[in-house]
């Protein structure tokens, strides 16, 4: 049986330094191949190239590309143009980049049905976008049509793109982390909906950071460091025995143990009775009730929308509750880390500056801010040299650790943490994870954490709450909370993020 997707020896390179070399794999149809990799591995490159799409100044060559069916490795930007969307189709990570915002939703589908004269004539387009849209499960498929992206919530947004993508029908489809930024049940329907493409016949290549999602989708999987395939084989092969060293620090940075019940009561530092908050006729807390024990982590989970951020902001005092209290018990100094640091920090200043800064406010004298800089960065484990760098020179990594370090410039007993580590590779997400966890012991800090990811939030968490719609629909210790959920929708969150066999 011939492959759809064939790809030899490519060989990838920017002014004469090579970011990917000699990456081969074939995926034939109906099947499922992942590459796997955290940031600058060369995963993005590999599929761009799939599509004869190359970043400005960057030389692709390869020994043998065969896209269902024709050789691809010589041709020019019209014969891709023939192949894109026809033969092959590709969904990015971000479809509100993606999809055009000024088209409608109906009309971006339709675009690659009119291009390939696959449809023609108002009515029989917008039955075919209609058919489209109900194969990826898309409710209230015509208004939807009707509508532009940015009214669409991301998980709305990628099966549009989706739609879009397999229009034409393609042999192949290169999905490009289509579900990082998503929240656990959206992202375990979209993974469901991408198994069930492959099923049908498409041949999938499916570009990922999270081992998790390529265990629920793929069949065979390739992981890459530094441009090259360090191992690759069946996924339950390569999951359950890596050989490479790499794989087996990615596989162990995805698995999380419930934090261990700690033993005695912890006094509250925060009471919350009956809080709400409503935007407009938005309500988006209502009637939350809870406490946050002095040392301990409150972990608050839901999906976007569910009111999480609503409520951390009510707690850092950025919002007021419309109803309801929020009542600290003595004084405490509460403090914010924010899930994009990038955004957080002022880009014209160096790291070393916004930690002064922060130091300023908390009444630290000018001439001891210099070596408490020192001692802010070696405390969350970065070079101290970093602090002359301005944000954009810094990996995602080390920013949220500058993060955390301006945070604490204040010495604050309370850290309020708003999706921390959603943003970062598994073994990067680890290390934050690990430093945080030190940090609350050696500051007794009493920590909110905020995420969509139910398995971070165990690692760290010693009670939680699930908000679902503005509502807590469940709190309880982790321990019991993760094996017994009493809610349907803490049921469904808990099986969105459980391993599934493809």
């Amino acid at each position: 049986m011939t492959a759809a997707l064939e790809l030899v020896g490519l060989r990838i390179d920017f002014g004469g330094t090579p970011v990917v070399s000699g990456v081969s794999l074939s995926v034939e149809r109906g099947e499922c191949v992942a590459i796997v990799g955290e940031s600058g591995a060369g995963k993005t490159l590999t599929a761009r190239a799939l599509l004869g799409l190359a970043p400005q100044g960057a030389h692709v060559a390869f020994d043998r590309l065969v896209v269902d069916g024709t050789d691809a490795a010589r041709l020019g930007e019209r014969g891709w143009r023939a192949l894109r969307g026809a033969r092959i189709g590709l969904v990015s990570q971000d479809a509100l980049v993606s999809l055009d915002p000024l088209q409608r939703v109906g009309s971006e589908i339709a675009e690659p049905l009119r291009l390939h004269g696959l449809a023609t004539g108002r009515a029989a387009l917008r039955e075919r976008v209609q058919d489209l849209l109900h194969r990826v499960w898309m409710p209230d498929a015509a208004r939807r049509a009707r509508q532009y992206p940015h009214q669409l919530s991301g998980g709305l947004r990628q099966r549009a793109l989706i739609a879009s993508a397999i229009a034409a029908e393609p042999a192949i489809l290169v999905a490009d982390e289509p579900t990082t930024a998503l929240d656990a049940t959206v992202q375990a329907r979209i993974l469901g909906l991408l198994r069930d493409i492959a099923d049908a016949g498409t041949a999938i290549v499916f570009i990922s950071h999270d081992f998790a999602a390529v265990r629920r989708i793929a069949d065979r999987v390739l992981v890459m460091r530094n441009g090259i395939v360090v191992e690759s084989g069946p996924v339950d092969e390569v999951l359950e025995k890596p050989q490479h060293e790499y794989t087996r620090q990615l596989i162990a940075a995805t698995i999380h143990e419930p934090r261990a019940e700690r033993e005695g009561a912890a006094e509250p530092v925060l009471v919350a009775a009956g809080v709400t908050k409503a935007f407009g006729d938005l309500v988006a807390v209502q009637n939350a009730s809870f406490s946050v024990a002095a040392g301990r982590t409150l972990g608050i989970v839901g999906e976007s929308g569910s009111g999480k951020t609503t409520l951390a902001r009510m707690i850092v005092g950025v919002e007021d509750a419309d109803d309801g209290g929020l009542r600290w018990i003595g004084q405490h100094r509460v403090q914010l880390v924010h899930q994009n640091p990038l955004g957080a920090f002022d880009p014209r200043w160096t790291i070393g500056r916004s930690l002064r800064e922060a130091l300023a406010a908390g009444g630290v004298p000018r001439q001891q801010r210099a070596a408490r800089v020192v001692e802010l960065l070696a405390e969350v484990d970065l070079d101290p040299a970093l602090a002359s760098r301005r944000p954009i020179a810094l990996s995602g990594g080390q920013r949220q650790r500058a993060a955390i370090a301006r945070a604490l410039a204040a010495e604050p007993e309370v850290l309020v943490l708003d999706e921390p580590v959603s943003a970062l590779d598994p073994s990067v997400r680890e290390k934050v994870l690990q430093l945080l966890l030190r940090l609350q012991r050696e500051r007794e800090l009493t920590m909110i954490f905020v995420s969509h990811d139910l398995d971070v939030v165990g690692a760290v968490a010693d009670e939680v709450l699930v908000m679902q719609d503005g509502v807590i629909v469940e709190q309880g210790a982790v321990t019991d909370v993760f094996a017994a959920p009493q809610h349907p929708f803490t049921r469904e969150l808990l099986e969105a993020n459980r391993p599934v066999s493809p």
